[in-house]
């Protein structure tokens, strides 16, 4: 296939500029997102075995319901009841007074509610676990600070950067169409990394196209999803509301249907889904409903891991079914695969595995992105320079060089760093929740900075090492939680939160590798690059 050189020429800089001025913040989104897809085992590996507490059998939950909603009225407004005991709840029910926000505060306190052996309720008051929830916000505004009309702004400045992001991905693959049969299988180590960096990245771009494709496109969505509901809301559906508002009857809190009548009721309409949790939401109230999350791998659903479906709480009659698989519009239809495929929920554990991979791979073509930039505009030394002696590179150069590593390397151990405070603080006795923003910004600026005084060349063999030993303080401080419970720390020997520390040995011994690797080539490569010691002399 043979493209113009003007048009390759055009593609060429729409890819570069838009990847360019989009990768930093999208390397912090997809590796922050690729670490959301486990959100719960993260959430239980954080999570200090005080402060669960034994779950109820179904048969207990509608007592427990009724002496919290007796003893507890300010619980009426918003109540959690979780019937899996596998989850990361750490308790069967739980209750905020308020309604849930996409905002995190970090000075919250929730009540966590149980039954004990003579079945009497026991409540305790704590602060929710934000460790997971910090992470999620870090892929959801790459980290940028701040809130405009009532949501964060990295929100929409990260909508914006989706969109170039998708300009980049259609561009680059019409640049790469005429040697796509000859060269996609290319990696071409050796002493033309610039050639090297090009095979990476062309190979990971092809190979995840629609897995980027999809991000991009539901990134864009989520971050504008206000303007969009509005517009629809306006142009479409007119005077007919979009969310059917439920009926607003006033009832009391002891007229609730049995939960055994309100799960038979969701089993009738999706009998292959399971109920995992009951949200009840403005009991006592005009406009009383119970949302139901109901789960099967097996579909593609609205929420993060579930479909849900709406009652009334004291009649058990259907609110809203369009939230679940087969039950819904053409509106809904077009929305739920979005957000199924953006969040990893179908498929089941399996599919969670490639989507941290596709996630991990994805910040890795964005690295490479800037790794390409930075090395064709390298200053290379005169011809007639026998001994290729050091270059001084432009300023550019070297500021992007720095920010590629510090930015990186900075979010990475910003992360590593929050998840070692959620232990080390707790059996310090402090509350990590406060100080889970202050840890992951000091972090990451000293990282940038370092990068940016320091050069690309030495800031990637100390922050490489830094994230090396970030990495393996994470299992170490499970393990020694384990044998030694009474330091304050805590290990669990479940799965999933093994898997957690698991992954962070691998990542100790990745970063372990390419520390070395920089170092040598920063002594040993090319005196005419960035990577070079000598390229600020």
């Amino acid at each position: 296939m043979k493209i113009r050189s003007d048009i390759l020429k055009t593609y060429l800089s729409i890819h570069t500029w838009t990847g360019i001025l989009a990768g930093l913040l999208l390397f912090i989104g997809f590796f922050a997102g690729a670490l959301t897809v486990f959100k719960a085992p993260l959430q239980q590996w954080s999570t200090p075995p005080a402060d669960r507490m034994p779950f109820v059998t179904p048969a207990q939950a509608d007592t427990l319901l009724e002496k919290v909603l007796k003893q507890y009225p300010d619980a009426a407004p918003n109540l959690l009841l979780t019937l899996d005991a596998r989850s990361a709840a750490p308790a069967p029910l739980s209750w905020s007074g308020h309604p849930p926000a996409h905002e995190i505060d970090v000075s919250a306190r929730h009540h966590y509610a149980t039954l004990d052996d003579n079945g009497d309720i026991v409540v305790r008051e704590q602060p929710p676990g934000l460790l997971a929830e910090l992470i999620d916000l870090l892929h959801r505004t790459g980290g940028i600070p701040g809130e405009m009309a009532d949501e964060y702004a990295g929100g929409y400045i990260m909508g914006i950067a989706g969109g170039m992001y998708f300009l980049a991905l259609v561009s680059g693959l019409i640049l790469f169409l005429p040697v796509i049969a000859k060269d996609l299988f290319a990696l071409r180590p050796g002493k033309n990394l610039k050639r090297f960096w090009q095979d990476a990245h062309n190979l990971l771009g092809v190979f995840s196209l629609p897995f980027h494709l999809i991000i991009s496109f539901t990134v864009v969505v989520f971050a504008f999803h206000d303007i969009f509901y509005g517009s629809l809301g306006k142009f479409i559906y007119g005077e007919h509301r979009m969310f059917t508002p439920p009926p607003k009857v006033q009832h009391q809190t002891t007229n609730l249907q049995p939960m055994s009548v309100l799960i038979a009721k969701a089993k009738e309409l999706a009998p292959e889904f399971d109920v995992t949790e009951l949200r009840y939401m403005r009991l006592g109230k005009p406009g009383a409903m119970v949302r139901l999350a109901m789960e099967n791998p097996a579909y593609v659903v609205r929420g993060t891991h579930a479909g849900y479906l709406v009652l009334n709480p004291y009649t058990g009659t259907v609110v809203n079914a369009r939230m679940l698989p087969g039950h819904g519009n053409v509106w809904n239809s077009m929305v739920d695969p979005l957000f199924s495929l953006h969040f990893a929920s179908y498929g089941g554990t399996l599919m969670r595995w490639v989507y941290l991979l596709a996630g991990i791979s994805g910040a890795i073509l964005f690295y490479t992105g800037n790794l390409l930039w930075i090395e064709k505009r390298r200053k290379q030394p005169p011809p007639r320079d026998a001994e290729q002696g050091a270059v001084r590179q432009r300023l550019s150069v070297r500021v992007m060089g720095g920010l590629t590593v510090g930015v990186a390397l900075g979010s990475v151990a910003g992360v590593g760093a929050c998840m070692l405070a959620s232990k080390w603080l707790v059996a310090l006795n402090t509350e990590p929740n406060t100080w889970y923003f202050s840890v992951y910004y000091l972090c990451f600026l000293i990282c940038v900075l370092t990068a940016l005084r320091l050069g690309a060349a030495r800031a990637a063999f100390w922050l490489c090492l830094l994230c090396a030993f970030i990495s393996a303080a994470i299992p170490l401080t499970s393990l020694l939680g384990y044998l030694f419970p009474q330091t304050g720390l805590w290990g669990y020997a479940s799965l999933s939160a093994v898997s957690v520390d698991l992954v962070s040995v691998l990542t100790a011994l990745c970063f372990s590798w390419i520390a070395i690797k920089a170092r040598k080539r920063a002594l040993q490569g090319q005196a005419a690059s960035v990577w070079s010691v000598d390229c600020t002399a």
